[in-house]
């Protein structure tokens, strides 16, 4: 366990971002991971695995600022899609592989791998580092990194869900977003905006297999039609009224009003498809922001709106997500892994992104100072209180219709639902494509999550034949 010695102090990052930096880290496969912790002279070489994205990617740009700090520390990351990464990362930190010195992982991981001991408590760290203000966090995100109100891992960045929407077109239309959609508001709308023949989409959702992927926003509609992958005793009810009604209307509205090729369609790609102007509306993270209101690369910066995730039989709908940065217990390079970490977490980064990058490319939902931050305000006012409206609202009390026996919105947090999730969103993604009916592909997401539900179930009639007889 680490022992803070006292107080650790944070370089002047801002004098610190003046001097000349030294060689720029690299960005290395997996393969490159081999002696990591062993670089020439007196330095120390770090390995930080991390996911794909665009926010990740501005952070490994700004890496010669981190580098003037810490001129000894050679950071190497592994940037790996987000499906490979959780693979990758889970199996090296559960077999205690060490090829990791910090992980990007997220609340799903987090209360888990604390539990099993893979991975350190950063509350230490946290409390003794000058200025890090770990209670800055936004507090549901700061709530579902910890164990036992310590952290656990640190976020990069936050997100709930939301539904962007062009705002000139609906203008030009005139449509009117409702302050609160339901979902037959947007396949209503979609109807009206979608044209095929331009390659433009009523609206963009994830295909993508993964539970991280199409699972995402499906999971979502789930929960607010009625549904959840579990009953309070461990009954399967993917094959429920409520679970088929869920799947018919998202698969139906892509397959219609969505953008083709939709089952190999995630994230990044409507991501791409929205900023270019391809699509009316995207329901999805709203950490979406970042790139949507960048004018540098975006075709609809400014021109969009936000409203709350659509709804069905709840007031809420949204997800709560964070990437977040952790120390493998493995790690032979503690201290400086940390000294990483929180220089990518704390509040000086935050504007480091918005001085040198843009205030549009600020990771949102991590800290509530962010959104007191003047040039943060100005560019985040079309979405600053939609993104903290979802995030507060994102339990499953207000997103859920029936009781779960376990935590997350949009995962079941359980070690077993990274296989679960995966295998399903397998089959939602085939019944996306065409390949197979939605009766057929929930059949067989049945029979994955009643396999899962088995081990529960054992459980519970063990705990109930031990309290009966005690």
């Amino acid at each position: 366990m680490f022992q803070p010695p006292g107080a650790r102090r944070r370089p002047d990052r801002r004098r610190a971002s003046r001097l000349a930096a030294g060689a720029t880290a690299l960005t290395i496969g997996l393969a490159g991971c081999a002696g990591a912790g062993a670089v020439g002279g007196d330095g120390e070489q770090i390995v930080v695995a991390i996911v794909s994205n665009p926010q990740m990617q501005d952070a490994i740009s700004l890496q010669d600022h981190f580098r003037a700090e810490h001129p000894g520390v050679d950071v190497r990351f592994v940037s790996l899609p987000e499906n490979e990464a959780r693979a990758k990362i889970t199996a090296s930190v559960a077999t205690g592989g060490g090829e990791f010195d910090v992980v990007m992982i997220s609340n799903y991981e987090t209360p888990m791998w604390a539990e099993n001991g893979w991975i350190e408590n950063l509350q230490p760290y946290a409390d003794a580092t000058e200025g890090y203000e770990p209670d800055d966090f936004i507090p549901s995100v700061r709530e579902a990194l910890s164990v036992d109100g310590d952290l656990y891992s640190v976020p990069f960045y936050g997100e709930s869900s939301f539904l962007a929407y062009r705002q000139d077109l609906f203008a030009e239309r005139g449509l009117e977003m409702p302050d609160r959609p339901t979902w037959e508001d947007v396949r209503e709308l979609a109807a009206e905006l979608h044209d095929p023949a331009e390659d433009f989409a009523g609206v963009c959702l994830r295909g993508l297999a993964g539970w991280g992927e199409v699972m995402a926003p499906m999971g979502t509609v789930i929960n607010t039609f009625g549904g959840r992958w579990f009953d309070e005793g461990w009954n399967a009810q993917l094959d429920s009224p409520e679970v088929r009604a869920a799947v018919e209307t998202y698969v139906d509205t892509v397959q219609q009003y969505g953008q083709p090729g939709a089952a190999t369609s995630g994230f990044g790609d409507c991501l791409t498809r929205f900023s270019q102007g391809n699509a009316a509306m995207w329901y999805d993270a709203t950490s979406m922001v970042s790139s949507v209101e960048d004018p540098a690369s975006s075709n609809v910066a400014g021109d969009v709106g936000y409203v709350p995730a659509p709804v069905s039989e709840t007031d809420a709908a949204g997800w709560l997500y964070s990437w977040s940065l952790a120390i493998p217990s493995t790690s032979e390079h503690k201290d400086t892994a940390w000294d990483f970490v929180s220089w990518m977490t704390d509040q000086d980064y935050i504007e480091l992104v918005g001085e040198e990058l843009s205030w549009e490319r600020v990771p949102p939902g991590s800290r509530l100072s962010t959104y007191e931050i003047p040039e943060y305000a100005e560019v985040s006012e079309a979405y600053a209180e939609a993104t903290l409206t979802a995030m507060g609202e994102a339990t499953q009390q207000n997103t859920m219709t029936e009781p779960v026996p376990y935590p997350g919105i949009q995962f079941v947090g359980i070690p077993e639902f990274q296989d679960l999730g995966t295998r399903v969103g397998q089959q939602m993604s085939a019944a996306i494509a065409g390949q197979q009916t939605v009766d057929e592909a929930l059949d067989q997401a049945q029979s994955f999550a009643e396999t899962v539900a088995e081990t529960y179930q054992a459980g519970s009639d063990a705990a109930s034949t031990t309290a009966g007889g005690s």
